[in-house]
């Protein structure tokens, strides 16, 4: 089963670079966030 995704990419993906670009404004940070994808988007939540 394929997870949620946009053109191949996961939820998680997809969330991570937009909070990613949201803080950083940034494109070479948004592509790191969006590997890292959910562990990111915890870390985000949690420290900031």
């Amino acid at each position: 089963m394929k997870g949620l995704g946009i053109g191949g990419f996961s939820l998680g993906t997809v969330v991570a670079v937009a909070l990613s670009w949201s803080a950083n404004k940034s494109i070479l940070w948004a592509i790191i966030h969006g590997f890292l994808s959910w562990f990111y988007v915890i870390y985000y939540f949690l420290f900031r």
